[in-house]
């Protein structure tokens, strides 16, 4: 995986994340939380996509 495609990866995984963060603390997952006990599948969703791939940019640019 070249490095470009890595650090592509890494700052959308990033820029997923804050989206993520954002989605787990607005009102639609607030009250989703209060009603089921769990936040909005949208936030999760973010937030796993965010995690994957950052560590697939992160794990590409700190290999050789």
């Amino acid at each position: 995986m070249s490095k470009a495609i890595s650090a592509g990866l890494l700052a959308i995984g990033i820029i997923l994340l804050v989206l993520g963060v954002d989605a787990y603390h607005s009102a639609n997952s607030v009250i989703s939380r209060f009603f089921n006990g769990e936040p909005s599948d949208r936030a999760l969703w973010l937030l796993i996509g965010g995690s994957v791939a950052g560590a697939a940019g992160l794990s590409g640019l700190v290999r050789k």
